[in-house]
C-alpha cells in the first residue's frame, strides 16, 4: 500500500513538478531543456495581452470574492436560524452547487444570461428615447455574477463550520448586558467568524482565479489568464506558459496554506 500511495502521488504531482522545472529553460520549446534560465518570467511580465488577462482575472476574483464573502457570511448567519425541512433543502442546494460540473454551470449560467439580456435589450429597444440604446452583454458583469454564486457556497460552509462549534454563551451574555443585536454582531460574533470569514474570501479568490470552465462560457470578449493560457496552448507550448502556471501555483498554494492556517488557528483558539 505505500508504494501504491507513492506512485499515485508521483502520477499527480510529476507533471506539475515538470512544469515548474521547465519554467527556468533558456531555449525555446517547452519540453526541451538547453539550461536555467529566468528569462521567460520576464518575458511574460513584458507580454502586454498576459498582463491585461492578470488584470482582469485580479479584477473579476477579487470583486467575485468579496461579493461571495458578504452574502456567503450572510446566508451562514441566516441559516443557523433555519430548522426543520427548510434547513435540509437549503443544505441541499448549498452543496449541490459545490458538487456541479463546472460545465454545467457554466453552460446554464450563459443560456439564462443570454435569454434575460435579449429580454431587457428588446425591452430597451422600445422605451429608449435615443437611436442606439445600451446593449447588455457578456463581460465583467457575467464572469463576476457566475464566480460569485459558485464561491458563495464555499463560504457558506466553511462560515457554518465555524459558527456551529462557536461558544453560543458569549452571545447570551452579550444579550444580558443589553447590547444591541448589531454591537453583538460587530463586538462577539465576527471576531470569532473572521479567521473562517478571511479563509473563505481567500479559497472563493483561488477558485474564481483559477477558474476557466465557467469563464470561457460567460466571459464574452474579456480575457482572462486561464483563458489566455489555453488559446496560447493551442498555438504551441512555450516555457512562457510554464512560467506563467508556476507563477499561478505558487500564487494559489499560497492563498490555500493561508486559508487552511487561518482555519486551524481559529479552531485553536476555539478550543483553547
Amino acid at each position: 500500500m505505500r508504494a501504491y500511495a507513492i506512485a499515485v502521488y508521483i502520477f499527480l504531482y510529476a507533471p506539475v513538478a515538470l512544469i515548474v522545472l521547465f519554467s527556468f529553460n533558456s531555449g525555446l520549446n517547452a519540453s526541451d531543456f538547453r539550461g536555467f534560465s529566468t528569462e521567460w518570467y520576464g518575458k511574460a511580465a513584458a507580454n502586454p495581452f498576459v498582463m491585461g488577462a492578470v488584470v482582469n482575472s485580479l479584477i473579476i476574483a477579487g470583486t467575485s470574492a468579496t461579493l461571495a464573502t458578504v452574502f456567503g457570511t450572510m446566508a451562514a448567519l441566516a441559516l443557523q436560524r433555519v430548522h426543520g425541512p427548510l434547513r435540509t433543502l437549503f443544505d441541499g442546494v448549498t452543496y449541490v452547487a459545490i458538487m456541479v460540473p463546472g460545465i454545467v454551470i457554466g453552460i446554464s449560467t450563459l443560456i439564462a444570461l443570454v435569454t434575460v439580456f435579449d429580454l431587457v435589450n428588446a425591452g430597451l429597444a422600445g422605451i429608449w428615447p435615443g437611436a442606439t440604446p445600451p446593449q447588455l452583454g457578456l463581460g465583467y458583469g457575467s464572469i463576476i455574477a457566475a464566480h460569485t454564486l459558485f464561491t458563495m457556497a464555499l463560504v457558506i460552509v466553511i462560515v457554518r463550520a465555524r459558527l456551529a462549534g462557536m461558544d453560543r454563551t458569549l452571545v447570551e451574555a452579550s444579550a444580558d448586558l443589553y447590547s444591541t443585536p448589531w454591537g453583538t454582531f460587530r463586538q462577539v460574533i465576527l471576531p470569532q467568524l473572521l479567521p473562517a470569514v478571511v479563509a473563505g474570501f481567500m479559497l472563493s479568490f483561488t477558485f474564481s482565479f483559477d477558474d476557466f470552465v465557467i469563464a470561457f462560457f460567460v466571459a464574452g470578449s474579456k480575457t482572462t489568464l486561464p483563458i489566455y493560457v489555453f488559446a496560447s496552448i493551442r498555438r504551441g507550448v512555450t516555457p512562457e506558459i510554464n512560467a506563467i502556471g508556476t507563477v499561478v501555483l505558487a500564487v494559489s498554494l499560497a492563498m490555500l496554506l493561508g486559508s487552511q492556517f487561518l482555519l486551524r488557528r481559529g479552531r485553536k483558539t476555539q478550543a483553547a
